[in-house]
């Protein structure tokens, strides 16, 4: 089926348009990751991704972000058909559409919170004075403010969280995906960080994907698709 088409000029309503995608790892064996994948989502919604492990949750995440390029098929990001894209242009694409949220939040040891937020700032060029103005605003977002000379070891698990959600949101990316966000917390903290998820989410109007195990965190999402054997089994909305 194929999908149709935003006319120039014209704003689709589907920020990520995936069309026919399939992805396959060669080794020893050749093994499909996602089979023939289809399927869009539209600007501002909440999406949670689910299946058994192996079942191409993460893989398909990563094509999305533009972390991998599929084997064939289609993605387009904001209507911009990302495969044909250098490597160059693809990282300023993520840079400025994709903010990414992991469940280990990746962030340098070495540096403080506001440091953390601050790096994909510097590395873009932006002044040093407008950098920390800015670190400091995203941080007091998700109630760090006063965590900003904090060392990552400082942190309880919520707060690192925290600091790499911060570091998700320097560019204004309208597309945050996450990848097992609550996987390294304990319950109480994970409900923390997905109201938190939430927030942003009704407050920014971002369009979140979200890959979890968590039945709970996906039910929590305004659509939920279901991977199994790298197919698209199932794709429910709840409102």
């Amino acid at each position: 089926m194929k999908c149709a088409r935003a006319k120039p000029g014209l704003l689709s309503s589907y920020l990520i348009d995936i069309a026919g995608v399939s992805k396959q790892f060669q080794g020893k064996r050749t093994v499909t990751a996602l089979d023939s994948v289809t399927l869009r989502i539209e600007r501002g919604d909440m999406v949670s991704i689910v299946g058994p492990s192996g079942s191409g949750k993460s893989t398909l995440l990563n094509l999305i972000g533009g972390l991998d390029r599929p084997s064939s098929g289609e993605i387009r990001i904001d209507g911009q058909a990302i495969a044909a894209l250098s490597d160059d242009d693809l990282t300023r694409l993520r840079r400025d559409k994709i903010g990414f949220i992991f469940q280990f939040f990746n962030l340098l040891p070495s540096l403080n919170c506001i440091e953390n937020v601050s790096l994909p700032l510097h590395l873009k060029g932006w002044p040093r004075k407008k950098v920390r103005e800015r670190a400091r605003q995203l941080l007091e977002m998700v109630q760090l403010g006063h965590r900003v000379d904090h060392l990552p070891d400082e942190l309880s698990g919520g707060e690192r969280q925290r600091v790499a959600i911060a570091r998700a949101l320097v560019f204004d990316a309208p597309i945050l995906l996450a990848d097992e966000p609550t996987g390294n917390l304990d319950s109480a903290t994970g409900a923390e960080i997905l109201g938190l998820i939430h927030d942003l989410h009704r407050n920014l109007g971002a369009t979140i994907v979200i890959v979890t195990h968590d039945a709970d965190v996906a039910r929590s999402c305004i659509r939920t698709i279901a991977l199994r054997d790298a197919k698209v089994v199932s794709d429910e909305r709840r409102l």
